[in-house]
């Protein structure tokens, strides 16, 4: 299944729009020319009436595209000055020196109440802006009516990192066929404000070259999710048809019971939870629906793996000495195990196992730096050149050197495989998920739908759609607790 919108990196787009020139059948110019008006329409939409505009132009194509858009705006009734050192030639300056001009860049004559238009850098930065491209980017901090061509100039559309000492925050961005990881990922949500992506006629050549391996989901790309939820209503169902999980729990109740109860709400027809045979009574609470079996050494997890559990999640409240103790019994099972908390530390350890390809790790950051601490090292290091070392690329490098899906927590979340395909979920609307124990509900929810039969990318991708959208049907003052009890609403409603 295809998660979400199709993303395209620079190099993509740039192969893509190369093609379409070469095809005969458009040109650069004919494609500038549509990016501009698309550019120019979205202005008109957000602001209809028609004011003071200042098109910042860079050397490049994406200075060609505010040619156009300035020659847009100005035919609209706006008025429009265009200020870009040494422009180019090209026929979409020409066709604004028609209409009006161009003058050399002048931080003083910038006016805080117009609207500035960044067409400075677009896709494909590959080094830090410098002179007077950079002086651009700095005069534009702090205004706050802008609109960026692609993305706010300064960031790396591959990465979402800034390049350089700094890029401008715009309210509207305009990005083209498609959206781009660097969108999404890092400080992408933060500076690209409203994002949209305009259609400019490349759909055919994107489609020749097959689908990308990464897609972006967030709140808009449900469609179909229902569809992977939805319960058997065959005569013959019954609770291990739909699954059985098992969840290890140690002495500290709280985490390992809302894995539990997130597994239950996922769907998963039996899910049973296993403390040390003296901390029973300490998991005696609710939910009613739990089942509980002790469980002290791996002899006892041997046991308890019969064949008809499906599913077995070990990290979250386990403790680390005894996560480590059970990680060699847990894999050797090969089910599919979701690894987190706990788990994760004891699979950082020298002498640990190795996983299998039916395993799932849920790092945060921190737990990420001490599985790979090489490729967390490169995520800190400030870039230099584009493409920066980006979030995808980690969990991509991660999927394939451990030989297991990888979800790396966030608001961008991303899920990779060994293969190359990644997914990233964009949340930045959800900071009230920053809360105690939400990653301990969602290694539940994956847990559930994982043991329901879906291959682990599928259960990770639906699991972290899921708890997204619990997240936002609740809203603020949300707590981990919430998460499992938002899910039947999600559910039902994705499945209308």
């Amino acid at each position: 299944m295809l998660y979400g919108i199709e993303s395209l990196s620079s190099a993509q787009m740039r192969a893509i729009e190369s093609d379409a020139m070469n095809s005969g059948q458009t040109s650069g110019a004919e494609l500038m020319e549509r990016a501009g008006a698309a550019v120019a329409g979205q202005i008109r939409l957000r602001w209809p009436k028609p004011g003071r505009v200042t098109v910042l132009a860079g050397p490049g194509n994406n200075g060609g595209d505010g040619f156009v858009v300035a020659r847009h705006l100005a035919r609209a009734g706006w008025a429009v000055r265009v200020m870009c050192d040494a422009p180019r030639p090209s026929a979409a300056l020409t066709a604004w020196q028609a209409v009006g001009s161009v003058q050399p860049f002048d931080p003083d004559a910038l006016r805080p109440d117009d609207l500035h238009v960044d067409a400075i850098f677009g896709t494909g930065l590959t080094r830090a802006p410098e002179g007077m491209a950079a002086r651009m980017i700095e005069a534009l901090a702090g205004f706050p009516g802008i609109v960026a061509i692609d993305a706010p100039s300064g960031l790396c559309l591959d990465s979402g990192r800034i390049i350089g000492s700094g890029a401008a925050r715009a309210a509207l961005t305009v990005a083209f066929d498609s959206p781009k990881p660097g969108h999404v990922l890092a400080d992408g949500p933060r500076l690209c404000g409203r994002l949209v992506v305009a259609d400019i006629g490349l759909a055919p050549w994107r489609k020749a070259q097959g689908h990308s391996d990464t897609s972006i989901m967030d709140a808009r790309t449900t469609t179909g999710m229902g569809d992977w939820l939805r319960k058997t209503t065959a005569g013959d169902a019954h609770k291990y048809g739909h699954g059985s999980a098992l969840v290890i729990a140690g002495d500290a109740a709280g985490a390992a019971r809302l894995t539990a109860k997130g597994a239950l709400r996922a769907g998963a027809g039996l899910v049973t939870i296993c403390p040390e045979r003296r901390d029973m009574q300490g998991h005696a609470g609710p939910p009613d629906a739990l089942m509980r079996k002790p469980l002290d050494g791996p002899d006892d997890l041997a046991a308890l793996l019969d064949g008809r559990v499906t599913a077995l999640g070990l990290g979250p409240g386990a403790g680390m000495e005894r996560a480590a103790n059970l990680l060699p019994a847990a894999l050797g099972a090969r089910i599919t195990t979701i690894l987190d908390a706990d788990a994760l530390t004891a699979l950082a350890g020298d002498d640990a196992p190795a996983p299998h390809d039916r395993c799932i790790l849920t790092p945060h950051l921190g737990e990420f730096a001490r599985l790979f601490p090489d490729l967390a090292k490169r995520l800190k290091d400030a870039p230099e050149t584009g493409p920066a070392f980006s979030k995808l690329d980690a969990t991509r490098q991660a999927a394939a050197r451990i030989g297991a899906v990888v979800l790396l927590k966030g608001p961008d979340t991303v899920i990779a495989e060994p293969s190359g395909r990644a997914v990233i979920h964009s949340a930045p609307d959800l900071p009230w998920l920053a809360t105690a124990g939400a990653g301990d509900t969602l290694a539940g929810i994956v847990t559930g739908l994982a043991a329901r039969g879906l291959a682990p990318f599928d259960a990770a991708c639906l699991g972290v759609m899921l708890h997204g959208a619990a997240a936002r049907h609740f809203g603020p003052g949300l707590i981990a607790d919430d998460l499992a009890d938002a899910l039947p609403h999600v559910i039902r409603t994705w499945e209308t």
